[in-house]
């Protein structure tokens, strides 16, 4: 076990603090990808050499030096790759580290849905089960043909891979201040596609003032959507043009969940992210002659600065754009 997928519980509101994390886990190694609003990808190969621990020695350390530090607890999973590191995660709970041994890994995957593996949406899903290909287990013992005929010559080579635990994937080091984040989560599993659409609209209007308080624009947004059983879906868009406009932010997080197709899903939560963030004054934009969108983008102003006044919910994130 080389990877780590951590997840730092923080306070809501405090995505602040994250740089600090990371900078935590730096001290272990330079291979860090920060998965914002609150966790990280952790390559710890070097660190197990360097170190004479083994990954799960080490998650102990990392975990006891949150605390200490900045009392921040965290969950972690650990695995061979990435993709398994992540669904561990799923399993683990604060104080103990879910690990799945390079030994293990066909028996970890056996029985959960195929929802669970990550890349599998709800349409792909649905197919699979259809022809009773509804655990991992089975679709690992699926011929490969069979797969392909069913979702696609490159998506069913993939999908046979990662079910039999072959986990291509590499963590790719980043910067937190690329990308700006916000979660959502509810109270219970929702059903309700209306609170699903409320969330987003909020989120995005956080995002947006969140982005204008900063000087920035962002040129793309990712919806991930946690699910009941703790799998989750996660879909990325690049828009037509740089923006911290919460209009077109939450336009793009309806065109992402309405792709989705979700038919009586059970959300446990939904963040946003945007991505590829750059300063305002360099983006381009294309002029409108819309009116209403004019309106919107001056009220906007007077939010922010009502916001900066006196405080950030002196108006609440996402009303304007409804």
């Amino acid at each position: 076990m080389t990877i780590l997928c951590v997840r730092f519980q923080l306070p809501p509101a405090s995505e602040a603090a994250l740089p600090g994390l990371l900078g935590l886990l730096e001290e272990f190694t330079p291979v860090v990808e920060a998965l914002p609003p609150d966790g990280a990808l952790v390559d710890l190969r070097g660190a197990e050499r360097y170190f004479g621990r083994g990954a799960v020695e080490l998650a102990a350390v990392i975990r006891v030096r949150a605390l200490a530090f900045y009392g921040v607890d965290c969950v972690i999973g650990a695995g061979p790759g990435p993709m398994l590191a992540r669904m561990a995660l799923g399993d683990a709970h604060p104080g103990v580290t879910r690990a799945v041994p390079e030994d293990a890994v066909a028996e970890f995957l056996a029985e959960r849905p195929v929802s669970a593996l990550p890349g599998v949406g709800t349409a792909t899903a649905r197919t699979l089960c259809e022809y009773g290909l509804d655990t991992l287990g089975r679709v690992a013992a699926a011929p490969l043909s069979t797969l392909q005929r069913l979702i696609g010559a490159r998506a069913g080579r993939e999908l046979h891979e990662k079910a039999n635990g072959v986990d291509r994937g590499r963590v790719v080091p980043n910067a937190v201040s690329r990308s700006l984040a916000t979660e959502r989560p509810f109270t219970r599993d929702e059903l309700d596609p209306d609170r699903h659409r409320r969330a987003l609209l909020s989120a995005a209007g956080e995002l947006g003032a969140r982005l204008r308080a900063l000087d920035k624009v962002c040129g793309g947004l990712t919806l991930a959507v946690r699910y009941a059983d703790r799998s989750s879906t996660t879909r990325s868009r690049t828009l037509k043009e740089p923006t911290a406009h919460s209009a077109a932010l939450t336009r793009a997080a309806y065109d992402m969940y309405e792709a989705l197709g979700l038919q009586r899903a059970r959300v446990r939560s939904l963040t946003l992210r945007a991505e590829a963030l750059g300063p305002a004054e360099q983006a381009s934009y294309q002029l409108t002659f819309d009116p209403v969108d004019e309106k919107v983008r001056r009220i906007e102003e007077v939010a922010d600065r009502a916001r900066a006044k006196f405080g950030p919910h002196a108006v609440m994130p996402g009303t304007l754009a409804a």
